[in-house]
């Protein structure tokens, strides 16, 4: 009889899911993403050992695409349960090939950023800062409100907005809040975090290119007032 293997007997390490979370899907092979989507093996083949069975006898990752429910289920090892687990994968691979960028946005101006969040912070009745986070076209990949403060004060640390932008990528940040009152007339405070968030920006090699101060319909920028 054959001895039962199971994942729990491979080095942590060397275990997908955890090198994944180390090291990124793409230091995956073949057989690792599939066990990942597998989950579990079976009661004589660790996850991996049976991903890495199916692919064999599929002959190729190409040919794992093109199977239905059915010829899956034809592999031992592979219930339905399973089957389904492995086409929603390669369905949600299929429909991100097909898709397009949309909506992508540029910002060629302090107006283009403030026109961008305006109807979004006009109207809140306490501040919240925002982050827009922008790649090297200045293209905004990604925006993340990283405080909400009382009607009159947003409590930010420049290692939280950077913590961001290192995660989104980023080559570049606008940042921006609202006033609550509608007076977009930046604080003392507002010109102190602005400053610091640049010093903080030149350190990290992220540029902090604007703070944009919204009030009702109308804005400020800190850029264009030589406030930072």
């Amino acid at each position: 009889m054959q001895e039962s293997y199971r994942l729990r007997d491979v080095p942590e390490e060397e275990r997908p899911r955890e090198r994944m979370m180390r090291h990124g899907a793409e230091a995956l092979s073949h057989a690792e993403l599939l066990a990942i989507l597998l989950r579990t093996g079976t009661q004589r083949e660790s996850a991996v050992h049976l991903a890495g069975r199916v692919l064999k006898e599929c002959g190729s990752i190409r040919n794992l695409v093109d199977m239905g429910i059915q010829e899956l289920t034809t592999i031992r090892g592979i219930g339905p349960a399973k089957a389904l687990q492995i086409r929603a994968g390669i369905e949600l691979g299929r429909r991100l090939a097909r898709s397009r960028p949309i909506d992508i946005v540029t910002v060629r101006s302090p107006h283009d950023a403030a026109d961008y969040i305006m109807e979004e912070l006009r109207y809140l009745k306490k501040e919240h800062f925002v982050c827009l986070f922008l790649n090297t076209k200045n293209h905004i990949i990604g925006r993340e409100t990283l405080s909400v403060g009382t009607l009159n004060a947003s409590l930010v640390h420049p290692r939280e907005v950077f913590r961001s932008a290192v995660k989104h990528s980023c080559a570049s940040i606008i940042c921006a809040h609202n006033h609550p009152s509608g007076d977009p007339t930046p604080s003392p405070e507002d010109v102190t975090l602005t400053r610091r968030l640049a010093e903080a920006g030149e350190l990290m090699g992220i540029d902090v290119l604007d703070h944009i101060v919204i009030g009702d319909g109308r804005y400020i920028s800190l850029k264009e007032q030589g406030l930072m």
